[in-house]
């Protein structure tokens, strides 16, 4: 059974709360992980497991964080920041992230600012409603 937007994001809402102790206010679409609700890497996996269990899905490691991979490849990485190769590599693994802001900076400092909420939803509304 199909579920709304609504529904998916008052779940994955409901997950980062739990996950990271933090108030229904703060969980906002624009939130990010990491510098609005106070994530930190090891915080990541937890989500993951998390949401795999809220909704009945599996949720591969490279699908929703990626960018491992992409850090330590001076193909994608110059002096800090992604080449045009691998923001393009990047936006193809993360088609559930919008770069426009990232785009016109593309620093490797600013990538935690890529993973908010509602980047979330519309990843977990990709799996949830796939077929």
């Amino acid at each position: 059974m199909a579920l709304s937007r609504e529904e998916i994001c008052d779940k994955v809402q409901e997950t980062l709360m739990d996950a990271l102790g933090v108030d229904e206010d703060e969980v906002t679409g624009d939130a990010t992980l990491m510098g609005d609700l106070g994530a930190e890497s090891i915080d990541f996996l937890d989500i993951v497991f998390r949401l795999e269990k809220a909704f009945g899905i599996k949720i591969p490691r490279e699908e929703l964080f990626p960018a491992e991979n992409l850090l330590n490849n001076e193909q994608y990485v110059h002096d800090g920041k992604l080449t045009e190769t691998g923001l393009a590599k990047l936006k193809a693994q993360m088609p559930h992230v919008d770069f426009t802001e990232f785009e016109k900076d593309p620093d490797l400092n600013k990538m935690p600012d890529l993973f908010r909420v509602s980047s979330i939803c519309k990843y977990i509304e990709s799996k949830v409603n796939a077929g």
